[in-house]
């Protein structure tokens, strides 16, 4: 019954903060999109219809973590499509295409060439080995309470960073596109986040994300349809057009007018490619499915719906150049183009199918956010409770009941933090938190994982003491960068000249790494190494998988 009444408290304090938004005194703000906020209360009550229906599914720390491990492969496909397809992938890949045409699409590569390393490379083993966290894997056969310290703080750094960027970026979003002041957005976003993990576990986040994904891919297909059907499906003419339109002219169409110099562009594909294989809340995920056959099912649907709707946005975001430079609907008083930065996707839709389809991409655009954030939100609060309490604290021995409630309120504290947070850095450019989440996973997350499965002379003291070296590293490289020291801190010239260090901060981490396990003669070192065999045996055959495991 008291659950009963927080939803209803909730979807009640939903409608006092639309409400609020329709009249917020002399704040600056959009017009009131109806149809927008219509849709968007449609998704949140319909997927906390679901999440009420999970909150059974979920009082275990399997059912809370996994889904139990009965989620398909198909469906995790989708699910995983759906957590790593984020409102930056959407709306900040487009608008990158808009402003450097060709070269914008660097980050669709790069995010796109990390999912067959995860395939060959990860997926299978990773679930053989696994239970909960990626962590797991690594405790396998090094000492549980060191590595599982270093994996928490790895994992915890990507997580925040992510989460910051998914709130600032809702809260600017919501404030364009719905009316509604910028704190009270990013409570939305907060409370949301908290309900949807809390009450129903990875079952809702996962259903959530489905959704989700459904929504925008179904959206962006009719988007870039419409951009073709106006250009009568003629490639030519189409970028002809955005040339013509383009301050930069013929230069979008080839590399150099985003990243100055190759050392950045290299740097950049190596921290999304390797990036992608280390971010907690898409590893945790082949944890949700039965074994390791669904585990690669789930990354090969996966790699297919993000590589389509990578393709979708190159399209948008060459459609935006083609329909919105030089419209007179979107030139200001001043002569200037005046569309927000990032919001070229959604004016687009206006565009391209009126204020219904602005409506729909508005909501779907919010949507993505939240799905984001929950998946964010259990990682991290799995990361807390799983590997700091249980296996760190209590040395592995905990009531079930015990650590349900640590994992709950862990889910909370993470949703206060994340509102804080986004409140805090409203107005801040913070692409750098995106690009430092996947160099962190890229320099720590990856070289450690990619080591514990391949390599029998890993240590437990070459985990501890090298991720440390590599996250230390990559910090020091992006607070030296011209995205903090100058953007941030405000000097004049940067000690570090590149805004992208995973160059250097991986090889870094993989040769502290390499060096520390290779002269590390302790005696906890030879029962590292000595584990390799039955480790391997595993993870090869997925034989001695416990029941705790397989549901």
């Amino acid at each position: 019954m008291k659950k009963k009444y927080g939803y209803i408290l909730f979807i009640m304090l939903l409608e006092q903060s639309f409400a609020a938004g329709i009249d917020v005194g002399n704040v600056e703000k959009a017009p009131i999109n109806y149809i927008a906020i219509s849709m968007f209360v449609t998704f949140v009550l319909f997927t906390l219809g679901i999440t009420y229906y999970s909150n059974k599914k979920s009082q275990s720390a399997s059912g809370f973590y996994t889904a139990g491990g009965n989620i398909s492969g198909v469906q995790n496909g989708i699910a995983i499509a759906g957590d790593y397809m984020s409102a930056a992938s959407f709306l900040g890949i487009v608008g990158l295409v808009f402003v450097n045409g060709f070269d914008g699409l660097i980050y669709s590569i790069g995010f796109l060439v990390g999912w067959p390393i995860v395939l060959f490379l990860i997926a299978e083993k990773f679930r053989n080995l696994g239970k909960y966290t990626f962590a797991d894997i690594i405790a396998y056969r090094l000492e549980s309470k060191k590595v599982r310290t270093i994996s928490a703080i790895s994992g915890l750094s990507v997580v925040i960073f992510y989460l910051i960027a998914q709130m600032v970026g809702a809260g600017g979003l919501i404030q364009v596109l719905f009316g509604l002041p910028y704190n009270t957005a990013v409570v939305i976003v907060g409370v949301l986040m908290i309900c949807y993990v809390a009450f129903g576990g990875m079952h809702a986040t996962t259903w959530v994300q489905i959704i989700k994904a459904c929504l925008l891919l179904g959206g962006a297909t009719f988007m870039a349809i419409m951009v073709l059907y106006l250009t009568n499906f003629d490639l030519q003419h189409y970028f002809q057009v955005a040339i013509a339109n383009h301050s930069k002219g013929e230069a979008i169409m080839g590399p150099g007018t985003f990243l100055p110099d190759p050392v950045s562009a290299i740097s950049l594909g190596l921290a999304l490619m390797f990036g992608t294989a280390g971010l907690p809340h898409i590893l945790m995920r082949f944890f949700t499915v039965k074994d390791a056959k669904e585990a690669r099912k789930s990354v090969f649907f996966a790699t297919g719906l993000i590589g389509y709707f990578y393709i979708l946005t190159f399209i948008i975001g060459f459609g935006a150049i083609a329909f919105l430079i030089g419209n007179p609907e979107f030139i200001g008083a001043d002569g200037k183009f005046n569309v927000a930065p990032n919001m070229e996707a959604v004016v687009l839709s206006k565009v391209l199918g009126g204020n219904v389809l602005y409506g729909f991409i508005s909501a779907v655009a919010f949507a993505t956010i939240l799905a984001v954030v929950a998946g964010l939100a259990i990682s991290g609060a799995s990361a807390i409770s799983h590997d700091l309490f249980v296996n760190v604290i209590k040395g592995g021995k905990c009531d079930p009941a015990l650590e349900m409630k640590v994992t709950k309120g862990s889910t909370i504290g993470l949703g206060i933090l994340a509102i804080l947070l986004g409140i805090i850095f409203q107005g801040q450019n913070v692409a750098f938190t995106v690009g430092l989440a996947f160099a962190i996973a890229a320099s720590v997350n990856f070289p450690i994982i990619l080591l514990c499965i391949y390599w029998k002379n890993l240590t437990t003291n070459g985990v501890l003491y090298g991720g440390l070296i590599g996250l230390l590293t990559v910090l020091l490289l992006v607070i030296l960068s011209p995205s903090v020291w100058v953007g941030v801190l405000h000097f004049d010239q940067a000690i570090f000249p590149y805004k992208h260090p995973a160059i250097f901060s991986i090889p870094v981490s993989f040769l502290a790494i390499y060096i520390i396990s290779k002269i590390d003669n302790s005696n906890r070192a030879k029962i590292d190494k000595s584990g390799f065999k039955s480790q391997d045996f595993r993870a090869q055959t997925g034989i001695g998988i416990s029941e705790a495991v397989v549901h």
